[in-house]
């Protein structure tokens, strides 16, 4: 059977009547008649008893009515779907973040998306840059969100920049830095972060810091460094300004702040996907409202 048959049975199950029928469906009465003997004959069964009454429903054709109309119900219940995908985001979005983006700025902008897209799922991978880059490249991912700057050769995004501090419970002024014996915290990156420090530190101090503690992560330096143990450089997307230390600002030699940059990337194809799209608008309306503030 197709939809035509569907249709028709729908339709006679309703009038009970073939002419009334064959004038919904703008066909002949015979023709209708000929039409129901060969569904009848497809499923071996009598569907309706014919009389002068008009038309009775067997028990067979209540059964095949029924499926009838359930398949008539689900078939406009698909078009009704694919008629708001014109209008609704649905598919996931496929995201792999650089983990101190992820946990700090990302989830403001999911909730955004979340909000405006509720047919559409998420997801989320985080790690360091140079494991975000090669999700990208292989495909396992739409888009990528790294830290530093990006060697890519396809559609990028920049979306922010963050100041570097000097985070510390004692010291207040850079100048003190190669004075004390308090170790210097740092967190293992695969960026340049490591690198920007380590040339800052150099053009300030010409001499290296007198200890050092070395972490995996940046939320376990910033814990370290909150406790006292030590005095750490972190990029001000990790911190609130509610912590208990004294926090200042990194400069360059001409005065210009030190800081860091977030990329947005991906390929072109992925950059047309609706869900990447209607992402790109929740990051867009995020730093819109960031900005404003």
């Amino acid at each position: 059977m197709n939809r035509s048959d569907y249709r028709l049975l729908d339709i006679l199950a309703q009038e009970m009547n073939m002419r009334k029928a064959a004038e919904r469906l703008f066909v002949s009465q015979p023709a209708l008649s000929q039409r129901l003997q060969t569904i009848e004959k497809e499923w071996q069964k009598p569907l309706f008893i014919r009389s002068q009454k008009g038309l009775t429903l067997t028990p067979a054709g209540e059964m095949i009515v029924n499926l009838s109309r359930e398949v008539l119900a689900k078939e406009e219940g698909i078009k009704e779907k694919l008629q708001s995908l014109d209008s609704q985001v649905y598919g996931t979005l496929k995201i792999a973040c650089a983990s101190i983006v992820g946990q700090n700025w990302l989830p403001k902008v999911l909730k955004l998306f979340v909000e405006t897209n509720p047919h559409a799922r998420i997801s989320l991978i985080t790690g360091w840059s140079s494991e975000i880059l090669q999700a990208v490249y292989n495909g396992d991912v739409h888009i990528g969100i790294i830290r530093g700057t990006p060697d890519w050769k396809g559609p990028k995004m920049h979306l922010f920049q963050d100041q570097l501090y000097l985070v510390d419970r004692e010291i207040r002024r850079i100048e003190d830095l190669h004075l004390t014996n308090r170790p210097f915290i740092q967190f293992k990156s695969d960026s340049t972060y490591y690198q920007e420090i380590q040339e800052w530190w150099n053009r300030q101090f010409q001499i290296t810091p007198r200890q050092n503690i070395l972490v995996d992560q940046i939320e376990t330096c910033k814990q370290m460094a909150l406790n006292g143990i030590g005095y750490a450089i972190l990029p001000s997307i990790t911190l609130t300004g509610e912590e208990d230390v004294y926090t200042t600002a990194l400069n360059m030699e001409d005065e210009t702040a030190l800081k860091r940059d977030t990329w947005l990337l991906g390929y072109q194809s992925a950059f047309e996907l609706p869900q990447v799209e209607a992402f790109i608008e929740s990051v867009n309306l995020h730093l819109e409202k960031t900005n404003k503030n």
